[in-house]
This record gives C-alpha cells, structure tokens and sequence, in this order.
C-alpha cells in the first residue's frame, strides 16, 4: 500500500505540471482579462547582440538586424563581443558607422552577465532589446515587440521562439512541439498577470528599469524580465514578434544542463513574487516553474514505488507501460526513430535527466555553466 501511494503521489507531479496546470490557465483566461494595450509605438531602442566567438553567424545576425521594419533613427544595434578570439569582432566592424551599428569589444571573457552588465549604460536607446546572434529574426518582431511598451504597465517583453528545419536533427521535431507548448504557457499567464522569464533570443525591457544581475546568474533571459514585477510592471509575452533558430543550434545535452541549472538557480527570485504579494504570478512560479523541476523525480519515484507492487496485474500493467516508455527513449538517443511522434519519449527523458546534473552544478556552484 505505501509503495501504491507514492506511485500515485509521483505520477500526479508531472500530471499537474504538463496537463493539468495548461487546463487552469485556460479557465482563468474564462473569468479573468487583462488586456495589454498596445499601439504603433516607435520608442529609440538599442538592439544588444552579446556574442562570443561568432564569426560563423554574426555578418547574417547584423544583416538581419538591419533588415529590420523600424525606423533607422531610432534604432541603434550593438555587437558586445564578449572576448572573442575568432574573426567576430573584424566581421562586425565592417558594419560599424559610430551611429547605427556599434562594437563594443571587451577584451576579456567574463562571460554573458558581465557583458551584459558592461554594455547597457552605453547604450542610447529607452528600450533595450537582447538577441543572441545564432536567432534571426522576422522583419517585423521589433516593431511587434515594441507596441507592448505603448502600455505604461509594461517594464519587459518577450519575443516568440520558432525552431527552423527540425528535421535536421533527432530531436528537432520535439523541440519545436516543446516551444509551441511554452509559447501557449505564456501567452496565457501574459494575459493573465505577467509571464515568467523570456527567450534569450529575444526579449526586452525598459532601459531605466534593467536589474544589473550578480555576474553568475545563468538563465539571464528569465531574471531580467521578472525583476520588473518587483517594480510594479508587468513582463508580458508578444506571439507576433517572432524570432527563429535552426534546429542544429540547439543541439546538445550540455545546454539542457545549463538551462536546469539556471532554472534551480531561479528559485532565489520567488522573493519578489512575495514582497509584495502577487498571487497569479507566484501560482504560476510554483505550477511551471518550480513543477519542472520536481519532474524528474517524480518520474524516478513513480518507477521505483511500481517496481514494488508488481504482484497486482494492474501495477504489472503500469510498469511495463513505463518499461516501453523507458525503452523508447533509449533507443531515440541511438537511433532517429520514426515516426517523430517515438522520438518524443528520448526527449521528454533527456530533459529530465538533465535536472539530475543541473542540480549537481547549482549546488556546487560550478561557474564554468555560465554563458560562453
């Protein structure tokens, strides 16, 4: 019977987090509206592309960026090179005119937040704008973006991910289906009160209201835009401002480590969700957030808790149901399984484990997850 008991109480962990938590929000969004009031907005902005080692990117990212719909005179771009030993800097200066397109070259790797921190009080415009130089972005996303800030509520803003060419890797397909997934998460806590934490690819604040984070924050793209709900402001989410990466950038088992370490680290902001109380955003810090990361093990206790109630045909059931689950994702980290829908089992499980190490680095407090 305590072996049954725990399997349910570890089953309904990631139960809550993935299904039933995006059912809450869909009924609040019944009862609850609270509208962002955009309009045409065209605000001075600086677009900051921290970069390191680059070169391969960097000329299409400023390309891009310049291809931008909005207004030259109002739009300065950034290159922050953050102490790189390849080509990066050279390339970015052939664009450099002292007016639209800057470099700022710092000649030592201290990593993302330091640079960061060194680049904002050198930048002109009222809104800054962060994207990584691996994402592109669609012509019109700075603009889209920016009409959040027209709403006087608003203090940060994040752009919407899009994976490109999945096919190219195991797990593209997932990965997308994964951010299609987020994307409706926080469209739906924007609206309610304020979504949690943005894209690194693309997010914004009020230049006057940037937090200057501690040197080891890791999930920088999540501390920014909830350091202004201590503020007062809102960190709202704009569907429309779309930012893409092809599906190879994003490979590797080391950047979900990171990504969960960031994500333990995170933990230490539930303060600011407290002083003063905001109870949606604080629901929604506990359900997407901090269930996360409580998954995992869940998912190790579930399996164990099953393992010992094996003699009732039903249980027996269960467990092979997990079994199979366990053996597809196996096979999906050797092979490229199809149909893409096999693949989702390695993913969902590669995510997961990725905890268990990122929880190892947090505690420890290895320095060297911080951004390169």
């Amino acid at each position: 019977m305590p072996a049954q008991v725990i399997f349910w109480a570890a089953t309904a962990v990631p139960l809550y987090t993935y299904v039933v938590y995006p059912l809450v929000l869909r009924a609040l969004r019944l009862v609850i509206h609270r509208e962002i009031r955009k309009r045409p907005f065209r605000p001075s902005v600086s677009l900051l592309i921290p970069a390191f080692n680059e070169a391969r990117v960097i000329e299409q990212k400023i390309s891009n960026a310049l291809a931008l719909h909005y207004p030259a005179e109002s739009l300065e771009i950034v290159v922050a090179s953050d102490g790189s030993r390849d080509e990066t800097v050279a390339i970015a200066r052939r664009f450099e005119d002292g007016r639209r397109v800057r470099v700022l070259a710092f000649p030592e790797n201290r990593g993302k937040m330091p640079t960061l921190n060194a680049a904002v009080p050198q930048l002109r415009g009222e809104i800054v704008v962060f994207s990584d130089a691996p994402a592109m972005l669609h012509p019109d996303s700075l603009a889209r973006l920016v009409e959040n800030f027209a709403d006087p509520s608003v203090g940060a803003a994040s752009g919407c991910y899009t994976v490109v060419r999945p096919g190219e890797v195991n797990i593209g397909a997932s990965e997308d289906l994964y951010w299609k997934y987020e994307a409706f998460l926080k469209v739906q806590e924007s609206q309610l009160a304020s979504t949690l934490g943005a894209h690194g690819h693309l997010h914004a604040i009020r230049k006057e209201l940037y937090p200057y984070p501690s040197a080891g924050t890791i999930n920088d793209d999540y501390v920014i835009p909830v350091s202004v709900l201590s503020k007062g402001y809102r960190a709202v989410y704009e569907p429309e401002a779309i930012v893409y990466e092809e599906a190879r950038e994003m490979a590797g088992f080391g950047r979900r480590i990171r990504i969960m370490a960031g994500n333990i680290q995170q933990l230490r902001e539930i303060g600011g969700l407290l002083r003063p109380l905001r109870p949606l955003p604080l629901y929604f810090f506990l359900s997407h957030k901090m269930g996360r990361l409580l998954v995992p093990f869940a998912m190790l206790a579930a399996l164990i808790a099953n393992a010992f109630s094996l003699a009732s045909p039903f249980y027996f059931g269960l467990f092979c149901c997990q079994a199979i689950f366990y053996v597809l994702a196996g096979s999906g980290a050797l092979w490229r399984l199809r149909p893409k829908l096999l693949m989702l089992p390695f993913y969902f499980s590669m995510i997961n484990a990725a905890a268990f190490f990122g929880f190892y680095h947090a505690l420890t407090e290895r320095r060297n997850m911080a951004w390169k």
